[in-house]
């Protein structure tokens, strides 16, 4: 049976998908995102353009550009056409570009789609980046990110104290402002109207709450900023924030069907919004996955990565409701989404057939006699109509089921005519087996105080290849939370300072299919290095 990725009218939020935006967002339901933020890959003129540099995004990105700009609209416009097609009518869309292709994309995609009536501005990122020197042109310092409205019902809401104030406001009314930077209506009523914008009805206008304009001077990721991951083309959280904040409330969906370094979706869900991110890069959604980790708190939402691949292991040790959810979306049907209680069915099929998970292998004969009573039960209507119909009256989904299993499923077909289908989670989805890791520890350097210069160097095996690793040097052995102090390592090598003391050391090594594993290293630093 081929895999179902959620194509019935219950698309999960909260999730990080593998694969082609395209194919996935005809999957999604019309009209159920309320912001859109894509900064697709700008054209520029090569074959093709690579950020991640593994598999998956160069098939997606060779012969992008073969056929030149028409190509290039061609490409992105059916893309942008789906997101019309989900987007809310009180919904927005900012899309991020440059110089290259900025006339093109809003003229031939976004006033196509969206109409020209619907666009709202035009922002303008000015990042002052280092310049290179032209004698034909001068400096390009800026993005462009285009706003378009599903329909008039659209309202911005941007929270004014993102945006500075003026040298000339805060020098006028300064010496009026009370301590919180207020100045009373009395002190700039029938001013002019720039003060009148940013008034608040019931305490007057705050000097430290600038005007929200077109023009945002937001400073790149410079190579020491503490949010640099390592994608080249990574864009600030400030960025994000202020579109995000602008343009949706706490609980709506945003969607980026871009997620490149994973901002918009760890931003999302640190401003509790909900979210869907969509990449072809297997290191895009796993990079993006540990950032959620990173930030992970106590009331974070839980999120489901949807991979090409799966840890059968993982899978079988999953929390039992998670588990059962999931596998349930995966086999295209309609999870009951409720803790107990569910007298023997789990789920149902789009027709309302009824399916049981058992997180289990080897399952018996009791479990297929007990479910036929349960789906009897459950839908008495459709469970005759399917009889009659000669359809299976319910699914049963398990990792493997025994002889007693199989045979009781054959004899209710052979002599009442009764179809129960077993299903293994193998035929609906691709496990593999997860690539191992191993850590070699080479002091390199005493320092003084018992301190030591260590080098960690890990080694991962997969017989799909390894994309990258990722380190936590204070891994929570109490709580088993990976929040990982390096999250992307090419070459599995680090170098750090350690006092003396104890330390749990964790590495996570990722291979091409998304798969991971993780090793932890139990060092004692005391006149030597002791590893436990």
């Amino acid at each position: 049976m081929a895999v179902a990725i959620d194509n019935e009218l219950h698309f999960t939020v909260n999730k990080l998908i593998l694969g082609d935006n395209l194919e996935i967002l005809k999957t999604m339901d019309d009209e159920s995102v309320d912001l859109i933020y894509l900064d697709p890959p700008f054209f520029s003129n090569r074959n093709y353009e690579v950020i991640w540099g593994d598999d998956g995004e160069i098939r997606s990105f060779q012969d992008r550009w073969s056929g030149g700009m028409d190509h290039y609209i061609a490409w992105l416009y059916e893309r942008v056409e789906q997101m019309h097609r989900v987007l809310k009518p009180t919904g927005s869309i900012f899309l991020h570009c440059d110089w290259h292709a900025d006339a093109y994309i809003r003229v031939h995609i976004l006033d196509k789609i969206f109409g020209n009536h619907n666009f709202r501005n035009e922002i303008i990122w000015s990042y002052k980046t280092t310049l290179k020197v032209s004698t034909n042109h001068v400096g390009r310092d800026h993005d462009s990110i285009f706003i378009y409205a599903k329909d008039k019902s659209f309202k911005m809401h941007p929270d004014k104290k993102d945006y500075p104030p003026s040298e000339n406001t805060i020098k006028r009314w300064g010496k009026y402002a009370d301590e919180d930077g207020f100045v009373s209506n009395k002190h700039f009523a029938g001013s002019d109207s720039t003060i009148i914008d940013t008034a608040d009805e019931t305490k007057g206008f705050n000097i430290n709450h600038g005007i929200p304009r077109d023009v945002w001077d937001i400073s790149h990721l410079a190579g020491n900023n503490p949010e640099k991951i390592g994608y080249p083309t990574q864009k600030p959280e400030k960025l994000l924030e202020r579109i995000i904040k602008m343009a949706s409330a706490e609980g709506d969906v945003v969607l980026d069907p871009f997620v490149g370094g994973g901002t918009t979706v760890s931003v999302a869900d640190r401003l509790n919004r909900q979210w869907i991110g969509i990449d072809q890069s297997v290191q895009a959604v796993k990079v993006t996955e540990f950032r959620l980790e990173k930030q992970m708190g106590l009331f974070t939402a839980p999120y489901i990565v949807q991979l090409h691949k799966y840890d059968e292991e993982k899978l079988f040790k999953d929390d039992p409701f998670k588990f059962e959810t999931w596998v349930i979306q995966q086999f295209g049907g309609i999870p009951q989404n409720k803790k107990g209680g569910d007298k023997g069915v789990d789920g149902k099929t789009a027709d309302g057939t009824p399916i049981q998970v058992k997180q289990s292998k080897n399952i018996g004969v009791n479990v297929v006699k007990n479910f036929y009573v349960s789906a009897k039960q459950y839908n008495k209507l459709l469970f005759e109509k399917n009889l009659k119909e000669k359809k299976p009256v319910g699914y049963i989904i398990a990792f493997s089921f025994g002889k007693g299993a199989v045979e009781e499923t054959a004899r209710l077909k052979n002599s009442e005519d009764i179809i129960i289908k077993l299903v293994m989670v193998k035929e609906f989805v691709p496990l593999s087996v997860k690539p191992t890791v191993a850590v070699h520890i080479n002091e390199l350097e005493k320092l003084e105080g018992g301190s030591r210069k260590i080098e960690f160097v890990a080694c991962g095996t997969s017989l799909s290849g390894i994309e990258f690793y990722s380190w936590d040097f204070n891994y929570d052995m109490e709580k088993k939370k990976f929040k990982p102090s390096v999250i992307m390592d090419k070459e599995g090598k680090q170098i750090i300072v350690l006092k003396t003391g104890m330390y749990n050391i964790a590495v996570k090594v990722v291979d091409n299919d998304g798969l991971e594993n993780m090793e932890i290293i139990k060092l004692k630093i005391n006149g030597g290095i002791n590893r436990e």
